[in-house]
């Protein structure tokens, strides 16, 4: 099981321009978030102040990523970044030609 840097962001087109209708709209989204922590998927996340993005830190297979990003779609869009721990960086040094 992997872990992975996710960098979100809004799609814009998608974002309600009535402050009632945006609220319920990332009220939805939030709840889908909390359930993620809640399931142990996602360890941590956070929205930039101010922007339309943040970022999550999730574990997984490539497969049960995939698979769950999809839930958020069409409004949501990600950049996924796989993440090396520092076990895995000393790991790597140690197999280099010495």
């Amino acid at each position: 099981m992997g872990r992975y840097l996710l960098l979100w962001e809004l799609d814009r087109t998608k974002v309600p321009v009535d402050p009632k209708d945006r609220g319920v709209g990332y009220k939805m989204l939030v709840e889908m978030v909390k359930q993620d922590i809640k399931d142990g998927k996602t360890k941590d996340w956070g929205s930039f102040v101010g922007e339309f993005s943040g970022y999550s830190i999730t574990e997984g297979t490539e497969v049960e990523i995939m698979n769950r990003l999809q839930q958020y779609f069409p409004y949501v869009y990600f950049k996924v970044h796989p993440v090396a721990s520092i076990a895995q960086v000393e790991e790597m040094i140690k197999s280099m030609p010495k």
